[in-house]
C-alpha cells in the first residue's frame, strides 16, 4: 500500500470528519482520479511529435497515455476538426496515490521560484486544476532527451462537495497551497 494513501486511511480520515464536522466516515472526501493532459501547437504541423509526448507523459505517469483529438475547427490555429493534438493519461488508485506522492515531495519542489499553489484552480464541486509550465521537474524525464519543455495540466478530482472540503482534503495530503 503507498505511504500517502496509508496514510489518508489512518489518520487523515478521521482528522477530516472532526475538522469538517462530517457526522459518517463515508462523507469524508477522498480522491477520485487525477488526469494529466497536454495539447502541443506544433502538433498541427508535425503529429509525430505527439509520440515523444505520449512517452514522457507515460514515463511520469507510470501508465499508458492516449492521444486527444480536437473536437471542432479552429481557422486561426490552423486546427481541423478530429486532428491529433494532445495527450492524456487518467490515474485511479494506486498509480494516483503514487503520482500525488511524487508531485507533492519530488517534482513541486523542483519547481523554480516556487512559493505554492494559488487556491484559484478549485472549479467549485471541490477539484483542482493546476498547470507546470515544464515537464523536467519530474525525475523520470532526462534533461538531455527531451526535444522541446512542454507544460502540462493536472487535475484532482475528488468526491468533495465543495471547495472548501477539497482544499482540506487536498492540505492534509500534503499538496502546498499558498498562504
Amino acid at each position: 500500500m503507498n505511504r500517502l494513501k496509508k496514510l489518508y486511511n489512518e489518520k487523515i480520515q478521521g482528522e477530516l470528519t472532526k475538522s469538517l464536522k462530517l457526522e459518517n466516515t463515508m462523507e469524508v472526501p477522498r480522491l477520485e482520479k487525477i488526469i494529466i493532459s497536454v495539447t502541443t501547437k506544433d502538433a498541427v504541423q508535425n503529429p509525430k511529435i505527439l509520440n515523444t509526448v505520449v512517452d514522457e507523459i507515460t514515463a511520469i505517469a507510470g501508465q499508458k497515455a492516449v492521444m486527444t483529438k480536437s473536437k471542432k475547427a479552429i481557422s486561426n490555429f490552423k486546427l481541423r476538426a478530429g486532428l491529433t493534438i494532445g495527450v492524456r493519461v487518467t490515474l485511479r488508485k494506486e498509480r494516483m496515490w503514487s503520482f500525488l506522492d511524487r508531485l507533492n515531495t519530488l517534482a513541486l519542489p523542483r519547481v523554480r521560484d516556487f512559493r505554492g499553489l494559488p487556491t484559484k484552480g478549485f472549479d467549485g464541486n471541490g477539484n483542482y486544476n493546476m498547470g507546470l509550465k515544464e515537464q523536467i521537474v519530474f525525475p523520470e524525464i532526462n534533461y538531455d532527451k527531451i526535444d522541446k519543455v512542454r507544460g502540462m495540466n493536472i487535475t484532482i478530482c475528488t468526491t468533495a462537495k465543495n471547495d472548501v472540503q477539497g482544499r482540506a482534503l487536498l492540505e492534509a495530503l500534503g499538496v502546498p497551497f499558498r498562504k
